[in-house]
């Protein structure tokens, strides 16, 4: 039969090249309200649970039991829990009720009442409950520094760019494993050169990501997953204890760490066992809370395609954000892979974290094309940029980045590879060209770079594990080179090490190397008037984007 236009012009609008599928329930898709879903419920006998959410303990998994016996406060757990659902979500969004006491109560939910709580909120009144709950007064944000060839000058000029942006956090991996420390060293450099304090990580295997850290040449991880099924948890040989275990060991060396988890992982392992998606990341946050992390990533993260495909998915997002904060956890909520062709969704599902604030907004916003962001895409990247920063400025909302101006990148993009290249000339490592320099200083992605001997750089890389390289060296080789000030920021992040401050939940360090966090920047929300308010300096930097015609312009 012959096709309406309309039909056929809205065919071709980019939505359509989205996934879509029906609830399928008995496979855990589905978002939230799951028939195989547990019903709330707790029994306590001589301070120990003996039963939770229709589960006998004897009957429980090693996830029932770690939550149990570490996650739940069994003295508050019954007066808790017989509290309507209902009720506590109106809490929730109650300006009058301070956010210490939303905690406290929730150390007593177990995760099917969670569920429930969260089930019994529209996404407007998620909203309103994340700005109260963020454990930081401050919303910050978090990019990814890579490229596809992992190419040390433009990570470095990149990682630059992105500290004098704004971003709190950057995070790199690679392409090709061994070349990890190099990765880890550019994005050092890079960092502190264009704004000291800046944190940053390398993601990879675990032991090795720890042994970066311990060098001084990392300085947090997140890359530390958590399921919400036993058997996820079993096939990678891990268990919440030995999650814990190695949560201490990078405590213990002075550095900052979070959990990994998100909505659809079991899904797309295929151990969803018949429960939605919320409720085994609820699972996963009670996991986090029980193992004394300080915070975690969650907002379904590489898994985002799976709740973006079915009713309520984006909302289930938002939810397990809403319940790291309940459990007084620094949230660094997702919104760091592309799930959708259209500009719509993918800006509709960054808003739930940008208008209310979280303490990472994006646990990744991707600083460099998409074309070179090796964690698989980002659902906004540095082509988003100047639409980024004019939303902060429509809707005077803090959303971690501020406006630059073209000289001022090319300025700090090039002096961070003129470092990078002093680096690798003092410690005897592949030499970096001018020409590579001055490719870096004005490059958009790696396709600018003129190519670099990759099997020099991977001995070199090894060279640099095998000789012990640390962070310390970094900074001799910088100062002896004419990078006083870079020097001196490498090292102002190798004494946090020693002070152990920035481990506290939700730590950012400011440009004056202040730790910002949980401790001394508590969110104070309680309604208008209260909370972070964009004012004063950081307000006026907001307003003044390059392209805004000013009064003085014109000739009146």
């Amino acid at each position: 039969m012959a096709r309406s236009k309309r039909f056929e012009a809205l065919a071709a609008r980019p939505v359509n090249k989205d996934g879509f599928v029906a609830e399928w329930p008995e496979v855990g898709m589905i978002a939230m309200g799951s028939p195989g879903d547990p019903k709330p419920s707790i029994t306590v006998k001589g301070g120990q649970i003996v039963e939770m959410d229709g589960k006998r303990r004897e009957d429980f998994d090693l996830i029932d039991q770690f939550i149990a016996d570490y996650a739940i406060d069994a003295a508050v757990a019954p007066k808790a829990m017989a509290i309507d659902s209902t009720e506590i979500a109106r809490i929730l969004v109650d300006v009058n009720v301070p956010r210490e006491e939303v905690v406290a109560l929730a150390r007593g939910l177990t995760p099917a009442k969670i569920v429930e709580v969260l089930d019994a909120m529209n996404v407007v009144e998620m909203m309103m409950a994340m700005q109260k709950m963020r454990t930081r007064r401050t919303p910050a944000n978090q990019c990814h520094i890579t490229n596809l060839r992992d190419n040390p000058v433009l990570l470095a000029a990149d990682a630059a760019e992105g500290a004098y942006r704004g971003f709190a956090e950057e995070e790199t991996t690679v392409g090709v494993v061994r070349y990890a420390p190099f990765n880890a060293l550019s994005l050092l450099i890079g960092s502190q050169t264009g704004r000291g304090g800046v944190l940053t990580q390398c993601a990879l295997e675990e032991s090795l990501e720890l042994q970066l850290g311990m060098r001084g040449l990392t300085s947090y991880a997140e890359t530390i997953s958590v399921y919400g099924t036993e058997q996820v948890f079993v096939d990678g040989d891990d268990t919440p204890w030995s999650k814990g275990f190695l949560a201490s060991a990078y405590a213990s060396r002075g550095l900052k760490m979070r959990f990994t988890s998100g909505t659809g992982s079991e899904v797309q392992m295929g151990y969803a066992e018949g429960k939605s998606m919320l409720y085994l990341e609820v699972r996963c946050v009670l996991i986090a809370r029980g193992a004394g992390v300080q915070g975690l990533q969650n907002g379904s993260i590489s898994c985002i395609g799976v709740p973006g495909a079915v009713p309520s998915g984006i909302r289930a997002v938002l939810a397990e954000n809403l319940a790291a904060t309940m459990a007084d956890l620094e949230v660094a909520s997702g919104n760091d892979q592309t799930f959708s062709h259209s500009d719509i969704r993918r800006t509709a599902r960054m808003l739930m974290q940008m208008l209310p604030g979280t303490d990472f907004i994006f646990s990744g916003y991707s600083a460099v094309p998409n074309y070179d962001n090796m964690f698989a895409g980002s659902n906004f990247d540095i082509e988003d940029m100047e639409d980024y920063l004019a939303l902060q400025r429509d809707l005077k909302v803090e959303g971690g980045v501020r406006p630059v101006s073209e000289a001022e990148v090319i300025a700090v993009r090039g002096k961070a590879a003129k470092a990078l290249q002093a680096v690798y000339k003092e410690l005897g490592f592949p030499p970096i060209t001018d020409a590579e320099v001055d490719a870096a200083t004005y490059a958009h992605g790696s396709n600018d770079m003129p190519p670099r001997k990759v099997v020099d750089d991977l001995k070199a890389a090894q060279d640099l594990l095998a000789r012990g390289v640390t962070g310390l060296d970094v900074v001799k080789a910088l100062a002896k080179n004419g990078f006083q000030d870079v020097a001196e920021s490498v090292l102002g992040m190798l004494k946090q090490r020693v002070s152990g401050d920035y481990l506290h939940t939700s730590a950012i360090i400011d440009a004056g190397f202040n730790v910002v966090s949980a401790v001394n920047d508590t969110n104070d929300y309680r309604g208008p008037g209260t909370g972070y308010r964009l004012s004063g300096a950081r307000w006026e930097e907001i307003k003044r984007i390059p392209q805004a015609l000013k009064p003085e312009e014109f000739d009146v």
